[in-house]
């Protein structure tokens, strides 16, 4: 794989005097929406604190320009509910890397309804600007099981995370067997990749499997933290004609509880 130019991002980026130059600033956005179930919940918690603390992660890390990154965890919901959970901590070696995993671990964990990965992304976009780092690279990790149905439309707060120069990669989760009538689709992976990345290098890694959560977060992070992405390159976010309706979380909720048909 080869790694992604970094391009200057002027627009978004810390420019305090003491602000302290980093390889990539990275937003970890969690979602804690009602569909995500006790069990998931732990899985993808812990997939982030085996990550973080991995031999792989760690020499990702150490490998950079600067080695050391910045990163800060936030758990979403609805369109407004968010929360920081671990504020901006950089993480330079392993003892840096297991106090940001104790943080995440010694979290009370919630659930809130809806789901708004616009949301989530209209909440991470500022937090580059005072994050105390200034990144070669800026990243939001979206990771989640379901599609936006609640706030603005994902694709124009997509577009205008992008234009400010920022990356969007998705980690979906697919193992659960599907449920129309809650609101999962079967084609998560694909909403992802057409209606939620974008950026320089973005992609999407979904997880199909359980046993597979920590590695695959573990692949995820590993990616990011160098600049690169999987081989099998997806569909750009741009592309004209998306696989799977971008309003397709929209027109189920409004299916399940009326209100209309404005997403038809």
């Amino acid at each position: 794989m080869t790694a992604i130019a970094a391009p200057s991002f002027p627009r978004l980026a810390d420019r305090s005097s003491g602000a302290i130059p980093v390889d990539v600033e990275l937003v970890l956005a969690v979602d804690i929406s009602y569909s995500m179930d006790t069990d998931e919940q732990v899985l993808q918690r812990d997939g982030y604190i085996q990550a973080l603390t991995s031999r792989e992660f760690l020499t990702a890390v150490r490998e950079g320009a600067h080695g050391k990154i910045a990163i800060t965890y936030v758990e979403w919901a609805g369109a407004t509910n968010q929360a920081i959970v671990v504020p901006w901590r950089v993480i330079d070696g392993p003892e840096a890397a297991d106090a940001v995993a104790a943080e995440i671990a010694r979290a009370p964990y919630r659930r809130a309804s809806r789901t708004s990965i616009s949301g989530v992304l209209q909440f991470s976009k500022p937090l580059f600007e005072t994050s105390g780092y200034r990144g070669l690279r800026r990243v939001i990790d979206v990771s989640g099981d379901g599609v936006n149905n609640s706030g603005p439309l994902v694709t124009i707060v997509r577009d205008d995370v992008i234009a400010a120069g920022i990356t969007i990669n998705g980690l979906p989760i697919m193992y659960k067997r599907t449920n129309t009538g809650m609101m999962d689709i079967d084609q998560l992976d694909i909403y992802y990749e057409d209606c939620v990345i974008g950026g320089a290098g973005a992609f999407v890694i979904p997880i199909r499997d359980k046993s597979k959560f920590v590695e695959a977060t573990r692949t995820k992070l590993v990616l990011e933290i160098a600049g690169r992405q999987p081989e099998a390159r997806v569909i750009p976010a741009s592309a004209d004609k998306p696989r799977v309706s971008c309003t397709i979380g929209e027109r189920l909720w409004q299916d399940r509880w009326g209100g209309g048909s404005e997403f038809r």
